[in-house]
């Protein structure tokens, strides 16, 4: 009986990280872009964007993980500067694993070089993506200062 409830538990959360991968890789379409002031309500429909200036805002749409907004090309044009978002984000973002629809994130455009190298190296290094226990090396990189 244990056994069973413990293959059950596993085939459940892989199961849900599928969903996250699946949609994740489908979430090909430009994202919501505003300035802070004109930041559009939750929910409002997908627009595309111009290029995004220093402090605007992303929102969230279903299907959206950190890798795939950042690999946006309006936003940064590079899937591993995902943790940029993450970092800018960190009052609201506890899990990078998870994103929910209607966050509205803000966009780094002020990152120096050296920032931006930091993270595609926390990016390239940290591992699979996992929903459940933060990992510790998110939480390290939080943690420094860029």
């Amino acid at each position: 009986m244990t056994s069973f409830k413990h293959a059950a538990k596993m085939l459940g959360i892989g199961l849900a990280v599928a969903a996250i991968a699946t949609g994740c890789a489908s979430a090909k379409r430009a994202g919501q872009m505003a300035t802070p002031a004109a930041a559009p309500a939750a929910g409002a429909g997908a627009a595309a964007a111009p290029m995004a200036k220093a402090g605007e805002i992303y929102t969230v749409v279903r299907g959206d993980c950190l890798w795939c907004i950042s690999e946006q090309s309006n936003i940064y044009g590079n899937p591993y500067k995902w943790p940029l978002i993450f970092k800018a984000n960190k009052d609201q973002i506890r899990d990078a694993d998870l994103i929910y629809p209607g966050q509205a994130l803000t966009i780094d455009r002020d990152a120096s070089a050296a920032a931006i190298e930091t993270a595609i190296q926390h990016a390239k290094t940290r591992g699979a993506w996992s929903v459940g226990p933060v990992e510790a090396s998110d939480t390290a990189f939080l943690s420094r200062s860029m």
